[in-house]
């Protein structure tokens, strides 16, 4: 059957590959799991309930929660009826959610617990709006979403076939506000179309031996959401993870073949990895800092010639198979995106028999643009892959990346003058970054064009390509470049402090708190010593010649990141002010 409509992927799924184990979730340690009959019978009851709730086509509905099936059970039964979903990060601030509820026009909402619930209720008691809110858990003073099934259980007529058969490819299917790193958030719409496009295009990419996935990115975000519906059309189980604390142990459960994942998480895995090793002694040591050091020279197809090829084998055997293991011994594939991923590990991951393809895209774009693939010269490493199929990409005179195809969104909610900026006559988005095309058929990013800077001397600094190799060093954790107008850049650092306070014990320091360690003499001068190294990849003016170390981690929570964890430039320089202005004060 033909998939023109994100819900067409239920009873071609139903027909192709129905099983016990469609969706699985995690809770209170046990794993509850949803055949694929039951799921389309509980997307049907949310739809027959919300129509007795007299929603109507284009009617805007919220859903406000973590990984689950029921938002899978919500946001199916809110599409099939032609009304539109509007997720919502749990972890949005008051402003930003009083923000959406308003500008979209939402009258009911899914929220995951009480938790959320509260957060909503205290947004709404200030603005006095009128909201329908339906729990997933048990929420006291709060509708329990059972109340919208239990309805549509009771109440099938009409039939539904008439709402879908009303529903058209190009018809609204969602509105997702862009979190973004300055601004007001703005409403993106996506229809169904923009999103089969993606899913049908990127699906012919996925390993075939591929059956079982593990989901912890949010689906909130258009990347994790249309991965889910990629994965409905392949036929493959989706097990959504307890909390982002769990993930460890439900891939030792799961064993899935697959994840998706932001660098963020990449880099934590690897400098545990990395950390274990230092901890080994005598010949394992040796071992493993050779196997690493093999890794990390690791090339595509064979190109480092047959020695290398029988020495992998014996680091895939010796060490690697540890690293799959630690990742429930079967995986065979990672799917990276939302920012840069450091070539080093893409390297060193696929040496060890697990394949990171990383990806580009924008929630404006549905999102993927550009994706390396698992299938020979398909990939490159240092680039996010060759352009998907039916877009069309060009480079403008200034560098910034511009698509036009099926997969981009008809324009901003409400924001008429934002869609005419963002979109151009012919019909191209501004993705706002910056790239070059390598050998016709790779697309590198090489920077954000709102990111780029001036120093006072005129030269332009890429920041996200100095922080990503500065990252690197295993003493650093999170770091930020900075220096618009200024003589030179320097950067904000927040040091990786269990190697930190490894190195202290090692060096016989006294090692107490975060606080003290940014303040001690010998770690700044280590630090110090760290950028030196990686400073010399840089030209001259590029160089980051003074930094401030700071001792708290930068969050979602505490404001500092995106949720797809990109740093929020400004709301750091604002944060940290003064420790700007001493640093340049002081030259």
């Amino acid at each position: 059957m033909a998939i023109t409509r994100v819900f067409d992927l239920l009873p071609y799924n139903l027909q192709n590959f129905p099983k016990a184990d469609m969706l699985a979730y995690k809770q209170s340690g046990a794993w509850s799991k949803y055949a694929t009959q039951a799921v389309t019978d509980t997307i049907d009851d949310v739809s027959y309930g919300l129509l007795a709730l007299g929603v109507k086509k284009d009617d805007k509905i919220a859903i406000m929660s973590h990984n689950r099936p029921e938002w899978n059970f919500c946001d199916f039964g809110i599409m099939q009826i032609g009304a539109v979903s509007v997720p919502m990060y749990p972890t949005l601030s008051d402003a930003d959610i009083e923000h959406i509820l308003k500008d979209a026009g939402i009258r009911i909402i899914f929220a995951a617990d009480k938790e959320i619930c509260h957060k909503i209720s205290e947004v709404t008691q200030k603005t006095k709006q009128d909201l329908q809110v339906y729990s997933y858990e048990n929420v006291e003073g709060v509708k329990n979403w059972n109340e919208i099934l239990d309805s549509g259980k009771n109440n099938r007529q009409p039939n539904l076939q008439e709402y879908r058969d009303k529903v058209q490819p190009d018809d609204l299917l969602t509105l997702i506000y862009t979190s973004g790193t300055t601004g007001t958030p703005k409403g993106v719409m996506l229809t169904h179309a923009n999103l089969v496009s993606n899913v049908l295009e990127c699906s012919k990419l996925y390993p075939a031996e591929i059956n079982r996935a593990l989901s912890f990115l949010p689906m909130c975000h258009i990347f994790e959401r249309m991965v889910i519906y990629m994965y409905l059309y392949l036929g493959i189980s989706i097990y959504y993870a307890q909390s982002m604390d769990t993930i460890v142990a439900d891939m030792q459960e799961v064993k899935p073949h697959c994840f998706t994942t932001v660098p963020r998480l990449l880099e934590k895995v690897y400098d545990k990895i990395v950390a274990k090793g230092a901890e080994l002694t005598g010949a394992k040591k040796n071992i493993f800092n050779w196997a690493l050091q093999l890794g990390l020279r690791y090339e595509m197809n064979g190109r480092n010639g047959f020695l290398y090829e029988m020495k992998l084998k014996i680091a895939r055997k010796l060490v690697f198979s540890k690293w799959k293991d630690a990742l429930g011994g079967e995986i065979i594939a990672i799917v990276s995106g939302g920012a840069a991923l450091q070539p080093r590990l893409a390297r060193v991951f696929w040496a060890a028999g697990i394949k990171v393809l990383e990806g580009y895209g924008l929630t404006e774009t549905s999102p993927v643009i550009a994706v390396n693939a698992p299938q020979p010269g398909e990939a490159r490493f240092g680039t996010v892959g060759p352009i998907v199929k039916g877009v069309n990409l060009k480079i403008a005179s200034d560098g910034e990346i511009m698509v036009k195809g099926p997969n981009v969104m008809k324009g901003y909610y409400n924001r008429p003058d934002a869609t005419a900026e963002a979109i151009d006559a012919d019909g191209y988005f501004h993705t706002g970054d910056i790239g070059v095309m390598l050998d016709n058929k790779y697309l590198c990013i090489t920077d954000r064009k709102k990111e780029i800077f001036k120093t006072a001397g005129g030269k332009y600094i890429a920041p996200q390509t100095l922080e990503n190799k500065f990252k690197e060093s295993p003493f650093i954790e999170q770091i930020i470049v900075i220096g618009e107008n200024q003589r030179f850049p320097a950067a904000l650092i927040i040091p990786a402090f269990d190697a930190v306070k490894d190195w202290c014990a090692k060096k016989g320091l006294e090692y107490t708190t975060r606080e003290e360690a940014v303040k001690s003499r010998r770690v700044i001068d280590k630090i110090q010593n760290e950028l030196d190294k990686y400073n010399d990849n840089f030209g001259h003016w590029e160089q980051v010649k003074k930094f401030e170390l700071i001792a708290d981690e930068w969050s979602i929570a505490t404001g500092e990141m995106t949720p797809k964890l990109s740093l929020k430039r400004k709301v750091i320089l604002k944060k940290y002010e003064k420790l700007v202005e001493e640093i340049y004060r002081t030259v």
